[in-house]
């Protein structure tokens, strides 16, 4: 097991009726905020006015960024820096999933750069500073409301990159799964299949010997937890522990803990980058698609043991089995989870996308000619991988 050092600085506020803390905590930071949203949701389903109403009773002034796109671009990311320039914004309030709250922690940072903000998220100019950030989240997804790290895409290039520092960890997020109701099946689906591969992905398919066998074990009950509420949550809407499960399981996915004592290595998510990047698809269900295509093709005496064990512990495959068939039975249990009951398109052709950019997407996945993770990956590999996929 490796060192670490674990701190999540992160106040959340989870359940109904704690919006009424928003002002209170937002005016130990300042006074002027800029509200970050995306396409309109947030005002059909009366959140927009609820914030708008705290926000007002404390006296805060208010500046507005609408449109954030589900694959944020870095354009908007500009735009939000420039407004944060022009009026002295204090602090930035996110109100929407994932990819409002990435973009607004790239904007916090932007906000001190006269550049472009993709200098920043390229890595061409470090995070040197950041305004802080308040999240209201509205879907259960990637985990963004308590960790440092966020997505970018430049479209103009085809590149979609993370953005990770510790300045960029929101100070306070708001976490009511009302605000979930009226995620849609489809959104719900792509959402759960993001916070699967957030554990498996980034931190359970990892080398053993650096494993904790505790965080595994935690890692398998919160994938378990996914598995049952995800379809009651499909079904049934406005069930409210189904949603409350699923939002705390987005956020405990991705929140640093689960990383403890391991290297964090997210191959599927490297590879479905370009995917959107290209395509611009919903990057859960892109990673859906793309993850049990991957686990087949690494599958070998050195991988199929850890397969094997994620079907045991989590979807009861018989432990009597060795361990090929083990992993084999445990892949098609993960499929038909995703394609059955989430009842997601199970083929990238399915999305309109065919291998005319899989050599070029391969090649930038592997930007120093190897993906690291659980097996290295070359080019060729991945392009095959892309075509399991069609």
């Amino acid at each position: 097991m490796k060192n670490f050092v674990f701190q999540n600085t992160t106040k959340i506020y989870f359940g109904q009726n704690q919006l009424n803390h928003l002002g209170e905590e937002i005016k130990l930071y300042g006074s002027r905020i800029l509200l970050v949203y995306g396409g309109g949701s947030i005002k059909r389903i009366g959140l927009y006015d609820s914030v708008m109403k705290e926000l007002k009773k404390n006296k805060l002034t208010v500046f507005e960024l609408a449109g954030v796109e589900p694959n944020p671009r870095h354009t908007t990311v500009n735009k939000g820096a420039a407004i944060c320039k022009k009026e002295q914004i204090d602090i930035i309030l996110a109100v929407g999933g994932g990819s409002t709250i990435d973009c607004s922690k790239a904007i916090a940072t932007a906000r001190y750069y006269d550049g472009d903000s993709w200098d920043i998220v390229s890595g061409k100019v470090p995070v040197t500073q950041a305004l802080p950030l308040f999240t209201v989240l509205t879907i259960a997804a990637t985990g963004s409301e308590m960790d440092c790290g966020g997505v970018i895409s430049n479209m103009e290039t085809n590149e979609k990159l993370g953005l990770v520092h510790p300045l960029l960890q929101p100070k306070v997020s708001f976490l009511d799964p009302a605000n979930t109701f009226s995620v849609s099946a489809y959104q719900t689906a792509c959402g759960s299949a993001d916070i699967l591969l957030h554990i498996f992905d980034c931190f359970y398919f990892a080398d053993p010997e650096g494993k904790m066998d505790m965080i595994d074990r935690i890692m398998e009950e919160i994938i378990k937890t996914v598995i049952k509420y995800a379809p009651i949550a499909i079904s049934k809407p406005d069930d409210y522990e189904a949603r409350a499960n699923l939002m705390w399981a987005a956020s405990w996915a991705l929140n640093g803990f689960l990383g403890t004592g391991t290297v964090m290595a997210p191959t599927c998510h490297m590879i479905e980058h370009e995917v959107s990047a290209f395509y611009d698809i919903t990057h859960g269900h892109g990673l859906a698609i793309l993850a049990p295509r991957w686990m087949e093709y690494i599958l070998d005496e050195t991988t199929a043991p850890q397969f094997k064990n994620f079907g045991v512990n989590v979807f009861g495959v018989d432990a009597a089995l060795s361990d090929m068939a083990g992993a084999k039975a445990a892949i098609a249990k993960f499929k038909d989870f995703l394609f059955d009951t989430l009842g997601l398109k199970s083929k990238l052709s399915d999305l309109g996308i065919d291998d005319k950019n899989f050599s070029i997407m391969a090649k930038k996945a592997c930007s120093n000619g190897i993906l690291s993770g659980y097996k290295k990956l070359t080019p060729v590999d991945v392009e095959a991988i892309f075509k399991m996929c069609l």
